[in-house]
């Protein structure tokens, strides 16, 4: 079995090849037991409620197995299919019976409900038959065309059962015979079938996917669906010069974007989505990697526009910011798109499902003031089902390689059994990452053989140092993969050290609702003040004294964490009640010195409802601060 999430392996224009899910066993004390949690609570219980709110009777319905009117959203057959994608991820790495027979059921359930023609959609079913392709800014249908193309690529690879592949297969001849060349002009409202399109070319060979994936992008920007910016579809994609509109719809349509280019060497594709990524990591992404500002549409806001108790900053829309940095990643393999990629994954995407695996958020603020709880499940729950397939997939997108040798992109204990050019080479990585800057990699080729090592240092580490066999003694620069060409013999041992020092952010000027205010940052952990961990005094009226900041491992606390603690002044604002308004300085605010503790912003909402906050209050200039070595 080779489960890759996008398969560049002959991929023209992509600089790296991923390393199969099956090929990475994690044995860490972080990823592994959230592996576990999948197969054990968060796929048996989506199944439930995918059962238990009439997504699964949709399908039956369809095939005239069950009475009734349809149930819920329009584009509700997705949320089946994401599902579908995340249980055959999670297959790949182990094997569960129960989730086997589990997905069985429901790939027999789908594909019962295929019509003669191909066409696959249960909400477009007896009574609105006719409406068939009459909306495709609005009613999602080549949308869930797509997730259905990319459960089905999943578990084909998985299992090598083709019957969801035929399936869709068929359901993609038939749009091929409706929006193929010469036939209609159209675009979906809500990109995503593009990049299925292109994987699904990956998978069957045929390059007539391909080329509908590439009408679709070449068709946007003419006013097909109303020609707005919301929907991307006010200018040709080549000549986009900034992300407007619905997050995950943006960042989806990068996604196929640049899957098409790894296939086609577009070079105007590759300019626009480079635009688009400077575009939204300089000046439209919150500091968690999270994308999505506005409530309104779900929407992509102006430039320094990142409210933070108002932040939408949607679970899928930081799951579609992981895609479209790997297939950054795989496509020039530069180590920027591997940086944001870590970020928005142990945060944004992350902070979108409880510690125990049966609870999410749909939208995730920065602050708030005790109101905001994830919930078990959502009318519209597209989150859910995205933010598993993509646990699923962490083993697959810690590893890639090249004609050179091998890439290492993520730290987490494991062994992974990785296939070169020159021959395969186990490596196997000790380490307690992302609590620990401490990396041990041991490199056991077959033979001994000359390749390459990449060692990515990540942008936020100021300090690294890497060593051979305990010998040689390297000091590479952050933001960079470092290149460690040699004649690797079984046992070489390769040492990085990291320094996870918590350090103080500060945004940009313009984005004036964090005038005066910094975030905590530890290794790829952005951290968060809650209320549970400072009683006494309300986190909002907190202002961080920037003096020695310290880092300590808690093994109870929210599953073991490495919490960061510090000094703030405690503002006493009684002085102001009564008051919305004063004359500068007539109302003495009070301060009183105090502890503050700073959990991973992941974490949050775990415990007791109570006040949380990223960007807390400066009590005076920065200065530099240091805190406990990793």
């Amino acid at each position: 079995m080779t489960t890759v999430l996008v398969n560049t392996a002959r991929s023209p224009y992509a600089v790296l090849k991923p390393v199969p899910i099956e090929s990475v066993k994690l044995e860490d004390a972080f990823w592994a037991p959230r592996l576990k949690r999948l197969r054990e609570v968060t796929l048996p219980t989506q199944y439930k409620l995918l059962e238990d709110t009439g997504r699964l009777d949709n399908f039956r319905r369809a095939a005239g197995v069950v009475k009734g009117p349809f149930r819920g959203f329009y584009y509700n057959d997705s949320d089946v299919y994401k599902w579908v994608e995340a249980v055959s991820l999670a297959l790949a790495s182990e094997r569960d019976s129960q989730l086997e027979k589990l997905l069985e059921e429901v790939v027999n359930v789908i594909i019962a409900a295929q019509d003669e023609d191909g066409y696959l959609n249960t909400y477009f079913t007896f009574e609105r038959r006719g409406e068939r392709w009459s909306n495709l800014r609005d009613m999602h249908e080549l949308y869930c065309a797509g997730h259905l193309f990319q459960a089905a690529i999943a578990r084909h690879r998985v299992t090598g059962k083709r019957d969801l592949l035929d399936a869709a297969v068929r359901f993609a001849d038939h749009i091929l015979e409706v929006f193929g060349p010469g036939r209609r002009d159209g675009v979906p409202g809500h990109p995503e079938v593009e990049m299925a399109l292109v994987e699904l070319y990956r998978e069957t060979g045929r390059r007539e996917y391909l080329s509908l994936a590439s009408r679709f992008i070449d068709l946007r920007g003419r006013g097909l669906i109303g020609g707005s910016p919301y929907h991307l579809d006010h200018v040709p994609f080549r000549e986009l010069r900034e992300l407007t509109g619905h997050a995950v719809r943006a960042l989806y349509l990068c996604c196929g974007a640049a899957d098409i280019y790894m296939e086609t060497g577009d070079a105007k594709l590759r300019e626009a989505l480079d635009r688009l990524w400077h575009d939204l990591v300089e000046r439209k992404m919150y500091v968690t990697g999270g994308v999505g500002s506005r409530y309104a549409g779900e929407a992509i806001g102006e430039a320094y526009e990142l409210p933070n108790e108002r932040a939408y900053a949607e679970t899928c829309a930081a799951v579609a910011n992981v895609m479209w940095n790997w297939r950054m990643l795989l496509m020039t393999g530069e180590p920027r798109f591997a940086d944001i990629l870590e970020l928005s994954l142990y945060n944004a995407a992350l902070a979108g499902i409880s510690l125990k695996g049966d609870r999410y958020f749909y939208t995730n603020p920065l602050a708030d003031r005790g109101r905001h709880r994830r919930r078990e499940w959502f009318d519209c729950a597209c989150c859910p089902p995205n933010i598993a397939r993509l646990i699923a997939s962490i083993p697959g997108m810690m590893y890639s390689t090249s004609p050179e040798g091998v890439w290492v992109h993520l730290y987490a204990a494991n062994r992974a059994h990785i296939e070169l050019n020159v021959g395969a080479v186990e490596l196997i990585q000790h380490t307690e990452y992302p609590w620990s800057g401490l990396v041990e990699v041991k490199v056991r080729p077959d033979s001994i053989d000359e390749f390459s090592l990449f060692l990515r240092i990540p942008d936020w580490c100021r300090d690294a140092r890497v060593t051979i066999n305990d010998a040689e003694e390297l000091r590479p620069q952050p933001g960079t993969y470092l290149e460690l060409r040699r004649e690797w013999e079984w046992g070489d041992k390769v040492k990085l050290e990291m320094s996870m020092e918590p350090v103080l952010l500060e945004s940009h000027p313009h984005v004036t609702c964090n005038t005066g205010r910094v975030a905590i940052r530890r290794g790829p952990l952005i951290y968060c003040l809650e209320q549970v961990d400072n009683p006494g005094c309300d986190v909002w009226d907190l202002a961080i004294i920037p003096s020695e900041l310290r880092a300590e491992y808690e093994p109870e606390l929210l599953g073991g964490v490495v919490v960061v603690r510090g000094r703030a002044l405690a503002l006493d604002v009684s002085g102001w009640r009564g008051r919305l308004y004063a004359p500068f300085s007539e109302v003495k605010v009070r301060t009183r010195e105090v502890p503050f503790t700073a959990i991973p912003y992941y974490a949050w909402a775990n415990r007791e409802p109570g006040p949380m906050i990223v960007w807390v209050r400066l009590a005076q200039p920065t200065a530099p601060c240091s805190g406990a070595r990793a």
